[in-house]
């Protein structure tokens, strides 16, 4: 009786081997970041221009077209008008500072930090359904005003195009991979 145990178990135990590759297999592809996870029927974003609530002037401006930008790139979702668009991305500009990070040892400002907040929300046309939203996204982005080891000299406008570069990839990111 032995002898016909040994077998059986061998089997059941390639069997649950076999079971459990086939059950993992599937599983490969779930954390792969393929824009084809997109909902199926949507192809079109419209991106009305951002809400300024700063004193940035023109800081709205420049994160929409970031934003427009980096979708046109992207070539995944087509940007188009908003009366023909399958899902719209709204948002607006919440918050914006440029403070004083890093000091010399003489006490002098050397190191500074843009530190920009949008609000945004994307909405599905077609099923009237909100995809995503965040109220408080925020990005950053340091520069050093004076010339130190391996930094160069830069001014508060390279910083804030940085920091704009990061939403527009952030949201961009949340769009075609969160699914």
């Amino acid at each position: 009786m032995a002898r016909t145990r040994e077998p059986n178990r061998r089997a059941r135990r390639s069997g649950i081997a076999l079971v459990f590759l086939l059950l993992l297999a599937p599983g490969c592809g779930v954390y792969s970041t393929n824009p084809g996870l997109l909902p199926g029927h949507i192809k079109t974003l419209a991106v009305p221009a951002f809400d300024n609530r700063t004193v940035q002037v023109g800081l709205d401006q420049e994160i929409t077209q970031a934003v427009i930008t980096r979708f046109v790139e992207d070539n995944h979702l087509r940007v188009v008008g908003e009366g023909e668009a399958n899902a719209v991305l709204t948002g607006a500009v919440i918050d914006y500072k440029n403070t004083v990070f890093g000091f010399t040892g003489r006490e002098q400002a050397q190191e500074y930090r843009v530190q920009i907040a949008v609000s945004v929300r994307l909405l599905d046309k077609v099923k009237n359904r909100e995809l995503w939203r965040d109220e408080n996204l925020i990005k950053t982005q340091n520069y050093y005003v004076v010339d130190v080891p391996g930094q160069t000299a830069q001014d508060e406008v390279s910083g804030r195009k940085e920091a704009i570069r990061k939403i527009a990839d952030e949201i961009l990111s949340r769009t075609i991979e969160n699914w």
